[in-house]
């Protein structure tokens, strides 16, 4: 049995098309497109016995290959990640334990981000799908803040009860807090990290299920498992230092470069 990792990358994206392809400029001055940096980051988790591009787009495709990256063709009317991940999943036959869908926007994604998620999917078998979340700071609460203030869909948040279980994420900040808090200073606002560890059994059940209408006015996937009163256990990760943020943006790019730099992440 094996732990397949699946990044899922299309061209199309509405609010900045052609996102894979875009080019970040690491410490050292080297630029890499974000769906290859994206795959560096998948290559250095310990556990994944295979990782793949999935992806519907030749061009991605094209430039996927030049680095090295294994390529499964998917159909253009994925409407989502998942939906990606579970027809990829389909090519892959039936000898897989666990999906891990590293999705192609977090080059920032550490290592044992992913390795807890899989540990911690593990450990809990009541629960079809894991994904992380991650204790905000002062800063990056008022980066997300900052965000919605600017009219921009930034990190989505989660909030979820005493026993881990996902109560429900969004693209707005929540829960409210009108406290200010320094800028190192722990708050009550986790930042979801855009990850998902699946049973396969629950990830080729998804593209079956209808989409809910908190799922259509968010825009959040995750929401669907939910919406149909399925479990997702939100395991919580550490920064241990590391800088988090997903390129949602154009204007994400310049604040990911700055985190490299200061990072020295060549």
């Amino acid at each position: 049995m094996s732990v397949v990792c699946i990044i899922p990358a299309r061209y199309a994206s509405s609010r900045y098309p052609g996102k894979p392809l875009a080019m970040l400029r690491g410490a050292t001055g080297q630029s890499q497109s974000l769906i290859e940096r994206s795959w560096r980051a998948a290559t250095e988790v310990n556990g994944f016995d295979a990782i793949y591009v999935a992806t519907d787009d030749d061009r991605i495709a094209d430039v996927s290959k030049t680095f090295g990256a294994d390529v499964l063709m998917t159909s253009e009317t994925c409407s989502n990640g998942t939906e990606r991940c579970a027809e990829a999943l389909g090519l892959l036959g039936d000898d897989v334990e666990m999906v891990v869908n590293l999705q192609g926007d977090a080059p920032l994604t550490p290592a044992w981000f992913l390795e807890d998620l899989v540990a911690g999917l593990r450990a809990a078998p009541q629960a079809v799908v894991a994904t992380p979340v991650l204790r905000c700071d002062g800063t990056t609460l008022t980066a997300l803040k900052a965000d919605r203030m600017a009219g921009r869909v930034g990190g989505t948040t989660a909030v979820f009860d005493e026993k881990s279980h996902a109560l429900y994420f969004s693209k707005e900040v929540i829960p409210f807090t009108a406290e200010a808090y320094e800028a190192d200073a722990e708050t009550p606002v986790f930042h979801h990290v855009g990850v998902y560890a699946y049973r396969p059994d629950a990830l080729r059940d998804y593209p079956t299920l209808a989409p809910g209408i908190l799922e259509q006015m968010e825009g959040l996937e995750q929401l669907r498992f939910l919406e149909h009163g399925h479990d997702i256990l939100c395991v919580e990760v550490a920064a241990k230092g590391r800088q988090f943020w997903e390129l949602n943006n154009p204007e994400d790019v310049p604040r990911i470069e700055a985190m490299m730099a200061e990072m020295e992440m060549p």
